[in-house]
Formats: C-alpha cells, sequence, structure tokens
C-alpha cells in the first residue's frame, strides 16, 4: 500500500497516550518438547503476597510498559492470584528472583499463558526457550484443547517471533491505546526508552 492510501487510514495517538497492536496466538495441540536445561530454577509460587508479587512484575515488566496489575486493586488482584484455577511459577538465579510464569485454567478446557517474561538482564541467552518448555509441559494437561497467549508491540521484538517459534500460530489483532503510564507516574519515565512519550 502506497503511503498516501495508508495516510487516509492513519489515526493519531493523543498527547499523553501510547499506542499499541496487540496480538493474541494459540496452539491447539502439545508440541514435541527439547530436553532444554538452564541454570535457573522454577518453583511453584502459591498464592505469593501481594507486594513480593509486584514488586517482581515491576522488575520484569517495566522495560515493556507492563502496567495492568500495577492499576488493580489489591483484593482483586488477590482474588486472581489465589485462584486455585490460576498457577504461578517464579524463577530463581540462585534465591533472587528473576522471572515468572502464571498460567489461568479458569476457562475450562484452555490455558491461558497471562504472563512470562524474564528480568532484561536475562533476555536472549536461552533461557527463554527453558522457560516455554516448562510453561507448554504444565499447561498441557488432561482436558487441555487450547494453550494461548498475547504479545504487544511495546514487548521485545524477539517475543512474537519466539512464541511463534514455539508452535503458536496468530489468531487475532487488535489495535489499542493506553494512557502512557510514564506521564501518570505508575512507571519510571525512563521505563520502555524504545517507545516515545507524547506529552
Amino acid at each position: 500500500m502506497g503511503l498516501n492510501r495508508l495516510a487516509e487510514r492513519l489515526e493519531d495517538v493523543p498527547k499523553g497516550h501510547v499506542a499499541t497492536i496487540v496480538t493474541h496466538l494459540e496452539m491447539l495441540a502439545k508440541p514435541a518438547l527439547a530436553a532444554d536445561s538452564s541454570s535457573l530454577v522454577l518453583e511453584r509460587w502459591p498464592d505469593p503476597a501481594i507486594a513480593d508479587y509486584l514488586a517482581l512484575f515491576r522488575k520484569v515488566g517495566e522495560p515493556w510498559l507492563w502496567i495492568s496489575r500495577l492499576l488493580m486493586d489489591a483484593d482483586d488482584l488477590k482474588a486472581i492470584l489465589h485462584d486455585p484455577a490460576v498457577e504461578l511459577s517464579i524463577v530463581r538465579d540462585g534465591q533472587e528472583p528473576v522471572g515468572f510464569i502464571e498460567l489461568d485454567f479458569r476457562v475450562s478446557g484452555e490455558c491461558e499463558i497471562a504472563f512470562f517474561g524474564l528480568i532484561p538482564g536475562l533476555n536472549g541467552l536461552g533461557h527463554g526457550r527453558w522457560m516455554m518448555n516448562q510453561a507448554l509441559d504444565k499447561a498441557w494437561r488432561d482436558g487441555i484443547k487450547r494453550v494461548w497467549l498475547h504479545t504487544c508491540t511495546q514487548d521485545s521484538p524477539r517475543a512474537l517471533p519466539f512464541y511463534q517459534r514455539s508452535g503458536f500460530r496468530i489468531f487475532r489483532q487488535q489495535i489499542g491505546q493506553m494512557i502512557d503510564p510514564r506521564l501518570t507516574g505508575d512507571l519510571p519515565e525512563t521505563a520502555a526508552p524504545h517507545v516515545p512519550v507524547l506529552r
């Protein structure tokens, strides 16, 4: 499509907002999982303290403008995290929390990989492949017919191709906007330097 025709469909992003394209992906059968290893350790994290969860959520997600859980009412967040159909696993480097996986089984027959991430310093070192194999092994249990997740254009540029290499296929894309959390004080202005701030 030429630029002139594309321009007819463009919309301005309001000042103080961030635009994003959200890509939803799914798999409908368990893939063959390699026996990858990692120096990191994955362990179940049942009923985490909300403050501990949010500290790790921020540590992992701040570079990508992860904000949803930071804005939730504490009781609403606790209801999700302590729901028996939501399973959390924490990733540790020694004793240091460096990532987490959140699997949501609240819809019958499905598992959503609701959150999946490592701190930025560990990205690109092969730990993600090991983590994904762990996540998929836990997600594909009896009665599960679909595993899905989503990513967006604020995420690492490696995320979407990584999910596709892991066996997920795109089934939906959406365009959205949100108030920039760096301008509301919910995240520091240094977060996500790859995303422009529209003042």
